[in-house]
């Protein structure tokens, strides 16, 4: 069988693997949406399916009972299952794992327009993804670092960064931690943007390829597979001839972003936004774990981050 991809006929395996992809709506997907678009994953024999999840709760149930197989999800719900300290039990232990990373969070703290400051936040409402895993730390990080605690504010478990977008624009939060694209969405709709993660937090993992060790260790093909049609996506996203055609499968995908998707490009692909190596920032993940140390229900030693990262997939994927 045969596909044409960027004007080149190329074979396509005829015995695709099936491959349960779940994620949360945003823009760490857009090259799953180029790769299924141009046909990358075909081109690997990867038959990719993609379910956007509601809520992390969801996503580690899915993917710890094999409905999902890869998750894009953060590096602190990796951590968290892997250590029992979910927003849920799951039934059994969660042997859950990163083998690529995609982006450093490209979270904002984004608040209503009459909030001109993280201290203006005392005594409101702010929307979390869960309560104890996800993001929820990093604003912890942040109101702590202004003087504020956990005493101050209320959190409200408001899930996905679009439900939470629309809950600030409904006036139903204050606040909330929003990450790129969506951001640049919460600006257009009259939102302040009130201090950019990263310039608090330094280096931090956000988003990252995650599945259970069992199902990768007896599908090392599949994994690889996935990496290089994810990445060649990524290639394919940072040629300047393909940025008209890249923007209209974004706004496609997430209306929301109309009329900021070249803002969006520049964001995510020109400066660097979505990681084109895959690498998993080390750092980044130390960060991760040391805010679920200090902030997480359970405040252990949670090890580093070689217990929950395995790059050799990475490695040969892209050899």
């Amino acid at each position: 069988m045969k596909n044409r991809v960027d004007g080149a006929a190329t074979s396509v395996k005829s015995q695709a693997c099936p491959v349960r992809v779940i994620a949360f709506a945003g823009a760490s997907n857009w090259p799953l949406w180029v790769g299924q678009r141009l046909g990358f994953f075909a081109r690997e024999g990867i038959d990719l399916s993609l379910e956007l999840t509601a809520s992390s709760i969801q996503m580690a149930q899915a993917l710890h009972a094999g409905s999902a197989l890869i998750a894009l999800t953060s590096i602190d719900n990796v951590i968290a299952y892997a250590n029992g300290q979910g927003e849920v039990p799951l039934a059994g232990p969660a042997d859950f794992f990163a083998f690529m990373g995609v982006d450093d969070g490209l979270l904002s703290v984004m608040a209503s327009p009459s909030i001109s400051s993280i201290g203006n936040l005392a005594g409101r409402t702010l929307a979390v993804d869960a309560l104890t895993t996800g993001y929820v730390f990093v604003l912890k990080e942040i109101l702590a670092q202004n003087g504020l605690f956990d005493g101050d504010v209320a959190y409200a478990a408001i899930g996905t960064g679009a439900e939470r977008l629309a809950a600030l624009n409904a006036g139903a939060c204050s606040a909330t931690l929003l990450n790129a694209p969506l951001c640049l969405a919460a600006e257009r709709a009259g939102n302040r943007r009130l201090i950019l993660a990263r310039d608090v937090l330094g280096r931090y993992q956000g988003i990252v390829g995650a599945a259970r060790r069992g199902w990768a260790e007896a599908n090392r093909a599949s994994v690889q597979a996935f990496i290089r049609a994810f990445h060649r996506s990524l290639q394919w996203l940072s040629e300047p001839r393909n940025q008209t055609e890249a923007c209209a499968i974004l706004a496609a995908r997430l209306p929301a972003l109309a009329g900021v998707v070249d803002v969006a490009h520049r964001m995510l692909v020109l400066e660097g936004g979505l990681e084109k190596s895959l690498t998993i920032d080390r750092d980044g993940t130390a960060r991760v774990i040391k805010l679920r140390e200090i902030y997480g229900t359970r405040r252990t030693d949670l090890g580093g981050p070689e217990r929950y990262i395995d790059d050799s997939f990475l490695r040969s994927a892209l050899a």
